[in-house]
């Protein structure tokens, strides 16, 4: 265990010092930008009318995606040959993994305080806080999950490929399936909305939404309401079932990459 600790902190420190060589903060400026768009394409009316209200979320809840798997689709595969030579020599693959896990916590904890800044300053909140007491901490901590977890999603995929084309070929895929999945794109029903339960989307949306409290909100300028569907439900059980769920996905997607890694000695290229 010792020696599993020891390397832990070697690979999470040499990942630091990789991030201060090769400029990793310009990860922060894209999310930022991201972020800034949104917001100037939603407007004023978010958190006031349904229709924009739910366009936004899902927005954001597309942006952490992206943003989180872009982070480390190609980390792992791009360290292939280095990562076989070291298990070779004695590393351990969790070791590796959870160095990596930690340092994109941290890299997904200040992305998520950047997009809740752009958000903050851009947006008026809604007073009640569901889950926390403060919505401002409630939909930090939407954002945050949504961008470790879609993160951890990337190094999975990294784990499994083998060249950073392959990962940079499936990425698209990826975040078509979260968008399709979503649940506010198209009506699912049947097997599609039991498909849906697998895609983090659909769990970031019903967070975001029932945080905000997306049914209660007219869905135009006259005054319409769509039908209430109870999918964003304004109960904390409901929000925290959900980041649950998106946790659960996360540490999925460790396991994953640890699993796919310890057959790295039987690559033949």
């Amino acid at each position: 265990m010792r020696d599993r600790l020891k390397q832990i902190k070697i690979y999470f420190i040499k990942f630091m010092r990789l991030f201060v060589k090769t400029g990793g903060w310009k990860a922060f400026i894209f999310g930022g930008i991201i972020s800034f768009l949104i917001v100037i394409v939603v407007g004023d009316k978010m958190f006031v009318y349904g229709l924009d209200t739910s366009s936004g979320c899902f927005a954001m809840i597309s942006a952490c995606i992206w943003i989180g798997i872009f982070n480390s689709i190609q980390v792992i595969c791009k360290e292939r040959d280095i990562i076989k030579r070291e298990h070779r020599s004695g590393m351990h693959i969790s070791s590796y993994i959870l160095a990596r896990a930690a340092y994109e916590f941290i890299i997904c904890l200040v992305q998520a305080a950047i997009m809740l800044v752009t958000c903050y300053l851009s947006f008026e909140f809604p007073e009640e806080g569901l889950v926390t007491g403060n919505i401002i901490a409630d939909v930090f901590i939407t954002f945050f999950l949504m961008l470790l977890s879609a993160d951890y999603l990337g190094m999975a995929v990294s784990s499994i490929v083998k060249s950073t084309t392959t990962a940079m070929t499936v990425m698209p895929f990826l975040l078509i399936v979260q968008l399709v999945f979503s649940g506010v794109l198209f009506e699912l029903k049947d097997y599609l909305e039991l498909t849906a339960k697998v895609t983090l989307s659909k769990w970031g949306m019903e967070a975001l939404g029932s945080i905000v409290d997306m049914d209660s909100l007219p869905y135009n300028e006259i005054g319409w309401q769509i039908v209430p569907r109870d999918v964003y439900a304004f109960e904390s059980g409901h929000v925290m079932t959900a980041w649950g769920i998106i946790i659960g996905f996360a540490l999925l997607y460790l396991i994953i990459g640890i699993v796919s890694l310890e057959f790295v000695d039987k690559d033949k290229r």
